[in-house]
């Protein structure tokens, strides 16, 4: 865990304070809602379909148990006992009332968690692995990375009022959980030939009406050289980002039109005039960024307890532990993913009651920490084995200990029109009613590693695109319809789906979820082909015959 100085706690109560006037204003009609828009946008204040929502940020998607009951309190006390989690490692309220956002955010502050640059036109919570500092794999923590680039991002004058929202994500493993080509920058920390750790440099990615892959800008920059240069891209993308067309805003757009190589080099040179200035990083700050976070006093133990050995018969528990429970670094412990998306419910959610056990269970079992992971799902990611079975009976309870990580009801969904103004269709009927359709475990595992992310408009906040399958809802003539895409991915091999035809209408969209499932199980060439590799060899057309044969 990362421990706020009293900088960082000075800035966020002063911000509350600021937001207070700003709400009273408003609601004493001072300013106009246009005018009160871009301050409430600030601080992470939408306003959706029925209500004000507040996105809540989870800096590299780590959070203390003292700051997850604090979120529980918010759900319970403001908003109606929930919370919902997203793609993004951030928490959001659909229902708090305006005048009371100040006293929430208060709340919150006094455990150091904030809602600032979770909207508008800035750089925005910097996303990491969820299993960061954890995965046995990695070559450093990248949470010191993101924590440095938050330092450096929050409240920058310069880039405060950028043309369009910036997102960036940092990882330290070959496999990639952070979706890193789907940012408008993504980082990868690794050791070149020469053994030296430094990063690759991704640039343009992002989703939407106009979805693209970043690409590769600069193989290696140092760690002295990496702030400087993330830097000189924004500079560009400050310049020469269309601030004339919404639709055109983006970064990704901006490296499209120039083409890689024309923007890298507009990039290197304004990096080469400013790389040996202030910005260049002495490795006693990362030491120091480095030294405020803590981690666990370790025992040694051994992989295989007598108590893992003893609950190996209950079918229940182990069907849990080969889907839940992942490799630590350290011998004799895990990593615990805990699935937010029990079969029937809404994805991502978890209740003010879910909260307070995860927060008491990460005491009990994971040094009093939790993590927020880009699937929607939470994770403890330090575990002794030997108290696994304890810890899944006691997540039982709690209706947090669904086996479906991975599978096809572990979907990826954004909140759509139940909640959303901008989106076009329903997001969580459809991932409902699939969780449902597929919900019998032998048929889940019979179907293997399979991800289905849903998005309600083409802002993509659901991330169909990298779906295994995604599910885009569209509106015609006043009614959802919903096109699907397979072959998608957000790992080291992103990729974009591929449209299998016309959009389909509510009534239909679940039962062509089905033909394509059906189809995989029919077309692959063994049981562990996954989906993803069948239609990489096969390609759309099978899929497209199985599901418009019968909708003609």
């Amino acid at each position: 865990m990362y421990a706020y100085d009293e900088l960082d706690r000075t800035l966020v109560r002063e911000r509350v304070d600021e937001f207070r006037d700003q709400v009273r204003r408003r609601l004493s009609g001072e300013l106009t809602e246009d005018e009160f828009k871009s301050l409430r946008l600030m601080n992470g204040v939408y306003l959706q379909l029925h209500a004000y929502m507040l996105r809540v940020a989870i800096p590299y998607g780590t959070l203390s148990s003292q700051q997850m009951r604090m979120l529980a309190h918010v759900a319970r006390k403001y908003d109606r006992g929930y919370g919902h989690f997203t793609t993004r490692q951030n928490i959001q309220y659909h229902w708090i009332k305006l005048e009371q956002l100040p006293d929430a955010m208060a709340d919150l502050a006094s455990v150091g968690v904030h809602g600032i640059q979770t909207s508008g036109n800035c750089i925005r919570n910097i996303t990491t692995d969820q299993w960061a500092g954890v995965a046995p794999d990695e070559v450093e923590d990248p949470r010191v990375w993101a924590e440095l680039f938050r330092q450096y991002a929050t409240l920058h004058p310069e880039f405060s009022f950028l043309p369009r929202k910036f997102k960036i994500a940092v990882m330290a493993c070959e496999h990639d959980r952070a979706a890193l080509r789907i940012h408008d920058i993504g980082v990868r920390i690794y050791r070149n030939g020469a053994g030296e750790s430094g990063f690759e440099v991704m640039v343009g990615g992002g989703l939407g009406r106009t979805p693209f892959l970043a690409k590769t800008i600069k193989p290696f920059v140092s760690r002295r050289d990496i702030l400087s240069y993330i830097e000189a891209i924004l500079r560009v993308y400050n310049q020469y980002g269309r601030r004339d067309n919404i639709y055109k805003a983006r970064i990704k757009i901006l490296v499209h039109e120039l083409g890689i190589e024309k923007f890298a080099q507009e990039v290197e040179d304004e990096w080469l005039e400013m790389k040996d200035g202030p910005l260049a990083i002495d490795e006693a700050i990362v030491n120091d960024i480095r030294s405020r976070f803590t981690y666990p006093a370790y025992e040694k133990l051994v992989d295989n307890p007598p108590e893992l050995k003893a609950a190996a018969g209950d079918a229940r528990f182990e069907a849990w532990r080969r889907n839940s429970v992942f490799h630590h670094k350290v011998p004799g412990y895990a990593i615990v993913t805990l699935s937010l998306k029990e079969i029937g419910k809404t994805p991502g959610d978890a209740t003010a009651a879910q909260m307070d056990a995860i927060a008491d269970l990460a005491d009990r079992y994971s040094f009093g920490e939790i993590r927020v992971g880009h699937e929607q799902n939470l994770v403890l990611p330090s575990v002794a084995r030997r108290d696994l079975p304890a810890l899944w009976r006691a997540l039982d309870a709690a209706n947090l200990a669904t086996a479906n990580v991975n599978l096809i009801s572990d979907i990826i969904a954004c909140p759509g029109l139940d909640y959303c103004s901008l989106a076009n269709a329903r997001s969580i009927p459809i991932a409902q009613e699939i969780s449902k359709r597929f919900a019998n475990p032998e048929t889940a595992n019979l179907i293997g590693r399979l991800h289905i992310n849903i998005s309600g408009c083409i802002n993509a906040c659901g991330h169909h695109h990298v779906g295994h399958i995604g599910i885009l809802g569209v509106e015609k003539n006043g009614e959802e319809f919903y096109q699907i895409t397979i072959g998608g991915k957000a790992d080291e091999g992103a990729q974009l789906g591929a449209l299998i035809g016309p959009a389909v209408p509510y009534a239909q969209a679940v039962d062509v979820v089905e033909d394509i499932v059906e189809a995989y199980l029919d077309l692959r060439m063994r049981p562990d082909e996954l989906f993803i590799d069948t239609v990489k060899r096969l390609g759309v057309e099978p899929f497209k015959e199985r599901v418009y044969a019968t909708r003609q």
